[in-house]
């Protein structure tokens, strides 16, 4: 980086730094992911430091604007996919471990029976067992994505199962 840039950058994180953080707060709702976000968005701007003019300008506030919308929207989304598989394994431990819930260990048990194989055995093997995908798929001879979209759909399924009772 030459010091043109490397002054550049400083300016522009002097000036900005505080204000991408409450943008990305606004959006993340977390302290920690918003500092990643703007962690990252400084990273984004390194690589167009050559296009972007006057630190103060309109057109580098809405670029930096843009920037730091765009990168909070992606770990936001990166956090909700995570966050919707780690509550998807916690639904189905609940469903798949009797243990847990003895009142409702009968109907777990006959949920659990209802189902066919290989679905009964990919429930059990991701949830109780908590084997990794690929592992799954490898000891049922079945594809990765196969396997995803089986737990998927049985789930699903377990989820209606559940609802129609109530």
């Amino acid at each position: 980086m030459t010091q043109e840039n490397s002054e550049k950058l400083s300016a522009l994180y002097e000036v900005y730094e505080q204000p991408m953080y409450r943008i990305a707060f606004a959006v993340l709702h977390d302290q920690g992911l918003a500092e990643d976000a703007v962690s990252e968005a400084f990273l984004r701007l390194i690589g167009k430091l050559q296009k972007l003019g006057d630190c103060n300008s309109d057109r580098t506030k809405n670029y930096i604007i843009k920037v730091i919308k765009s990168t909070s929207i992606n770990i936001y989304r990166r956090n909700k996919k995570r966050f919707c598989s780690e509550v998807a394994i916690d639904e189905a431990m609940q469903i798949a471990d009797p243990a847990q819930h003895s009142e409702h260990s009968g109907k777990i048990d006959e949920l659990l029976h209802s189902l066919d194989e290989p679905d009964k055995s990919i429930v059990i093997m991701r949830c109780v067992k908590e084997m990794s995908w690929k592992d799954v798929a490898e000891k049922l001879s079945l594809t990765e994505s196969n396997v995803r979209k089986r737990f998927e759909r049985t789930k699903k399924r377990l989820k209606g199962e559940i609802s129609d009772e109530k």
